[in-house]
């Protein structure tokens, strides 16, 4: 049998499960996840392989309307996705009819040639009526060459999704070893980490702006790692709601990145967080470029 391999985007508006999914197909926490919308901010890839295939899949920012430098980074880079990958999820609710951003994303899989799968999630707290009508408003908009229900969160429906991708792959070689799960540098991965928790535990106004920088990851000759990352935010408050009374807050951040990062990388680290205010950084290129969001035209 001939081995096949191939690059599949996932696209989405904000807050469906793209993250929890790609986490589920690769059986590892690669992309970080909270309940606050436009999360994922960087492609991130995932990889399955198996005798038959390998399928790269890329995780990309919830497509949305922009209203700043970064906003526009995101939906550019998920816009771009489109039109590189052999294949594209295109993943919403299960429970909900198409919206106007819906429609809006399904006029944009129109105008490229590659085969789009509808992918519904959460359908674990879906009634099958409701999802019955869902998936007959979607396909009056558009003719998805498969539509797959699934919960990501459970990993139910998964299978599915690579079963059917085989056959709309080509074929073609490993781009990354067996044993590979994601090509992003665990550098990136570990401020990635950091960012998740800050969503997780602080206030709606304060995550959209705040970014990570690891500023330095040295393995020392007895294993562990030290780790030293600053939090940039866009306003004075903000620092101080991110530190916390006696710093509390930001220990509590430190603490819980520093476990999800021990997990990835397999040993002890040592983890050092400094919170710095970067007014209005997401309108800034020069930050923008530090983080690693720069936009391919540029």
């Amino acid at each position: 049998m001939s081995f096949k391999s191939g690059f599949v985007s996932v696209i989405g508006r904000p807050n469906v499960g793209k993250s929890t999914l790609l986490n589920a197909l690769t059986g590892q926490k690669i992309a970080i996840m909270s309940d606050k919308p436009q999360t994922t901010r960087n492609t991130i890839r995932g990889v399955i392989t198996n005798d038959e295939c390998q399928l790269v899949f890329i995780d990309t920012p919830g497509i949305h309307k922009p209203r700043t430098k970064l906003g526009e980074y995101m939906v550019n880079v998920a816009s771009e996705t489109m039109k590189e990958v052999d294949l594209i999820l295109f993943l919403t609710e299960a429970a909900a009819l198409p919206g106007n951003l819906d429609i809006s994303i399904i006029e944009q899989l129109k105008k490229v040639n590659t085969p789009v799968f509808l992918i519904l999630n959460k359908v674990d707290i879906t009634g099958k009526d409701k999802l019955f009508s869902v998936i007959d408003g979607y396909s009056k908009l558009m003719d998805f060459k498969a539509v797959i229900p699934i919960s990501a969160l459970k990993n139910d429906g998964t299978d599915i999704i690579v079963r059917e991708a085989l056959k709309y792959l080509p074929e073609g070689p490993r781009f990354f070893s067996e044993d590979t799960l994601t090509d992003q540098p665990e550098k990136v991965i570990a401020a990635e980490m950091i960012r998740e928790k800050v969503l997780l535990n602080l206030e709606d106004e304060v995550p959209h702006g705040v970014g990570v920088e690891v500023m330095s990851f040295k393995e020392r000759e007895d294993g562990l790692v030290n780790i030293q990352a600053t939090i940039y935010c866009e306003k004075s408050t903000h620092k101080g709601i991110i530190i916390g009374k006696q710093g509390q807050m930001l220990k509590k951040i430190g603490s819980a990145a520093r476990f999800e990062i021990e997990r990835l990388l397999d040993t002890k680290i040592f983890l050092e967080l400094w919170v710095k205010v970067k007014p209005d950084w997401r309108n800034n290129d020069n930050m923008l470029k530090n983080l690693g969001y720069q936009n391919k035209k540029k």
